[in-house]
């Protein structure tokens, strides 16, 4: 019998990746292409959908040469996506109205502050269960159809469509198909999710036609067969990029995480089939729903910036040549020197929820070196998760006891250490580390049976690496307030005088 594998598209914000998985969950072969970042005007960031869709067709044909397969041999499709990044296209010609606007991207900053003064605004954040924030697609809609002459008029006789990542490349995959799952469309301010279809007052609120919204899907089942890139094989799942590695470190009861660490870090907590509504600052989202099946939620501590401000470390500062030299550089040092970096970029997100804010150094004197500096870049990360940590203990009522981790970030095994210091719990990293795209994997071939259950999944799990805290508490406790008072510097700035 002739061997089958599931194929993930995980089209994460710098790169777009095809990675071909077996039975037993392991990689098999991976293709990967980054695309360009876009940086028009401070605070703005945009990709180019359709570079992005043509690099999805080089990097298919690529993954399954370097596999020895043929598409033949592909049992299903999963897609997990950059989730708020916002694309419009035309309808007719399928190509895109400019560049998409990016989930970092806080344009819509004055915008949103408008827009919480509005009658309606509370009702929008409680069927949506999310703040007004410029984080989510929503109000860039509204941004892009009130700043481009002409498009709300041709969005309102639908001839425009909207779509986040996974919407645009179904529609290429499919040649038409202009669908999302619960998932994606559970971040942009325009579901409701208790019935899991779009608001109508959300809709109304923001001035978004109906005609240009995908319909929504489970995020596991039919999503058709792909005509173009694997031609032939079935689209089985799709999710956002965070509930698919939720969905790939088998958190499925009710009180397991997962933070994976990436461009920026995202830590989700599984509430089962309840939705709690968060009174600290984060967000209450869909995890991922079966077809057929009630959605499962998760409560979710989103940080925008991690990953991301390591690449400035070595991009925008030239400190370091490559990313992974900020670990033997910090390791340089014994602390931080009394240094502390608030990575603000795109303002914060979880649990602060402050969009004017801007990054700050704090702590400098003449003793501080590059290596106080990289030390104080990656515990930036440690500090932002612990912010995360506390307030989801508070939500759920529970302590964490454990973190599954995941993402390119891991492999720093100095960061990994200081987060478990930092948040006083043994940090897990599992043996697969792609979990993103193992989660899209697991999801689609969940789809057609390629794997019978959720406890089948659960049995490829296995530990490679585990950090547990030495840090004294007094230590932790003063060094907490420290970054606290730090975070408190980064508020007002984009404030109007």
């Amino acid at each position: 019998m002739t061997e089958r594998y599931v194929v993930a598209i995980d089209q994460g914000t710098t790169s777009t990746r095809c990675i071909v998985f077996d039975r037993r969950g392991r990689l098999v072969s991976v293709a990967q292409q980054e695309h360009k970042q876009y940086f028009p005007r401070p605070g703005w960031v945009e990709h180019d959908a359709a570079e992005i869709w043509r690099n999805v067709e080089r990097l298919a044909p690529e993954a399954l040469r370097q596999a020895g397969i043929d598409a033949g041999q592909v049992a299903a499709i999963g897609i997990a996506n950059q989730r708020e990044t916002t694309v419009l296209w035309d309808r007719r010609t399928g190509h895109p109205i400019g560049h998409a606007i990016v989930w970092q991207d806080t344009r819509t900053d004055d915008l949103v502050r408008e827009l919480r003064r509005r009658p309606g605004a509370a009702v929008v954040e409680h069927d949506s269960a999310l703040p007004m924030a410029t984080y989510f697609s929503g109000p860039r809609i509204s941004w892009m159809l009130d700043h481009r002459p002409g498009l709300r008029q041709r969005a309102e006789r639908g001839e425009i469509l909207f779509g986040t990542m996974e919407t645009w490349l179904i529609w290429n995959l499919t040649g038409g198909l202009h669908v999302t799952d619960v998932t994606n469309a559970s971040r942009t301010m325009l579901l409701d999710v208790h019935t899991l279809d779009w608001s109508p007052a959300a809709l109304t609120f923001f001035g978004i036609p109906r005609a240009m919204l995908p319909q929504v899907r489970a995020s596991i089942g039919g999503f058709d067969t792909a005509r173009h890139a694997f031609p032939g094989v079935r689209i089985g799942a799709a999710l956002g990029d965070q509930q698919a590695a939720l969905f790939g470190q088998t958190c499925f009861a009710p009180g397991e995480a997962k933070c994976t660490y990436g461009t920026g870090s995202f830590l989700l907590l599984n509430t089962g089939d309840e939705l709690v509504r968060s009174t600290h600052g984060l967000l209450s989202t869909v995890a991922y729903q079966i077809e057929g099946g009630p959605a499962a939620y998760a409560l979710e501590g989103s940080i925008a910036i991690t990953g991301s401000l390591v690449q400035w470390f070595r991009d925008q500062l030239e400190l370091i040549a490559s990313a992974p030299e900020i670990e033997t550089l910090a390791r340089t040092v014994t602390d931080n020197g009394g240094c502390y970096i608030v990575p603000a970029f795109s303002g914060l997100f979880a649990p602060h929820w402050r969009s004017e804010a801007r990054g700050v150094i704090v702590g400098l004197t003449s003793y501080i070196t590059k290596g106080h500096l990289a030390r104080a870049v990656l515990e930036a990360t440690a500090w932002q998760t612990r912010e995360v940590v506390d307030a989801m203990n508070a939500d759920s009522g529970l302590d964490l006891s454990t973190l599954r981790v995941d993402g390119g970030m891991t492999a720093d095994n100095l960061l990994m250490q200081y987060v478990a210091d930092v948040l006083d719990v043994p940090v897990v990293r599992p043996l697969a580390a792609e979990t993103v795209s193992l989660g899209a994997a697991y999801a689609a071939g969940l789809a057609v049976d390629y794997w019978p259950d959720l406890e089948g999944l659960r049995q490829n799990w296995h530990r490679a690496a585990q950090w547990l805290p030495t840090m004294d508490p007094a230590a932790r406790d003063r060094e907490y307030r420290n970054w606290q008072r730090a975070v408190q510097r980064t508020f007002d700035w984009t404030r109007p005088s």
